[in-house]
């Protein structure tokens, strides 16, 4: 086990926070929002009711405007909600506000939307949650589900979908026979290039394909460069949700566990920070826990009843 490095007493408890600098910081939500993310520059903020329908886009404290998003199973499953920045610098927001299926990218310093209405688009039948706009900023990742409900992970060209929306409207650029045997628990960006995939033990099938498949109880590493699983290891416990940490990955279900994606071997665990049990964008009504991985992947922040955990991740 590695030390908790210590502890800072936040009263009324926490709800979203983030790593300013050195120090990690609570967020202040404001009712009814129980959830915040904050854009790469820190200058723009999205307040969000995790299980609700309504968000505020705030530029600094400054109440820009209210986003939506369509009501239908809005209580079942995470508000699809990214805030990123694109190969060119620009800070932009990745949301769903029409159709919980179709993406649209927005502009934040401008409030410009750069993808086409969705009425002029095709897109297949997703439920978008878990949205993370990858560290380029030329790919977006969705760890969302299917009607089953079946969680799932697709990646879009995020930079091509400025030119053509339809990039975001498809199955992406993560083939779904590398993944669909086993239901996705979580995802996350582990850099510009990979992905790492978290699996539960729901099985859908067991027929071969062409791609070697993820299967089940595992975290896989995919390569969006070289189209193909670079490591596929068993994991002991269920991922819950996944955070990048410097070439490692925190999975966060019960406890916080630090994990070698190459291996999925433990590398540390904490047993004493109590964190959700949450296997999954949708289902469970237990909120998400509130955790952050520091700039330097060295420590992660976790949100506790009265304060913020900080742990020595080494």
């Amino acid at each position: 086990m590695v030390a908790e490095m210590g502890f800072v007493p936040v009263p009324g408890g926490v709800r979203s926070l983030v790593w300013r600098g050195e120090e990690p910081m609570a967020i202040a939500c404001g009712d009814p929002f129980d959830r915040a993310i904050v854009s790469p520059s820190g200058r723009f903020t999205v307040v969000y009711e995790e299980r609700g329908t309504t968000a505020l886009l705030r530029d600094g404290r400054r109440a820009v405007r209210e986003l939506a998003r369509s009501d239908y199973h809005a209580g079942h499953f995470d508000f699809p909600v990214a805030l990123g920045r694109l190969p060119d610098g620009r800070e932009v927001l990745v949301h769903c506000p029409e159709e919980y299926n179709v993406l649209q990218v927005e502009e934040l310093a401008t409030e410009r939307r750069l993808t086409a209405a969705a009425a002029e688009r095709a897109p297949v039948d997703v439920f978008h949650s878990r949205l993370a706009v990858g560290p380029d900023g030329r790919h977006l990742l969705s760890a969302g589900w299917i009607w089953h409900p079946y969680g799932i992970a697709r990646v879009y060209d995020l930079a091509r979908a400025l030119d053509d929306a339809a990039a975001l409207d498809g199955g992406g650029v993560l083939p779904m026979e590398s993944w669909y045997s086993a239901e996705v628990a979580a995802a996350c960006w582990l850099d510009a290039d990979r992905v790492v995939v978290g699996t539960n033990d729901e099985v859908m099938d067991d027929e071969e394909t062409e791609i070697p498949e993820l299967g089940p109880r595992r975290v896989g590493v995919w390569s969006l460069a070289a189209r193909r699983w670079l490591h596929r290891s068993p994991v002991e416990a269920p991922v819950g949700h996944l955070l990048a940490a410097g070439g490692r990955v925190v999975s966060l279900y019960g406890w916080p566990r630090l994990i070698d994606p190459v291996t999925g071997r433990v590398l540390g665990e904490w047993p004493d920070v109590g964190v959700a049990r949450k296997d999954g964008s949708f289902g469970v009504v237990d909120p998400t826990l509130v955790a952050a991985v520091s700039p330097d992947g060295a420590r992660l922040a976790v949100g506790q009843e009265d304060g913020i955990a900080v742990l020595e991740l080494g």
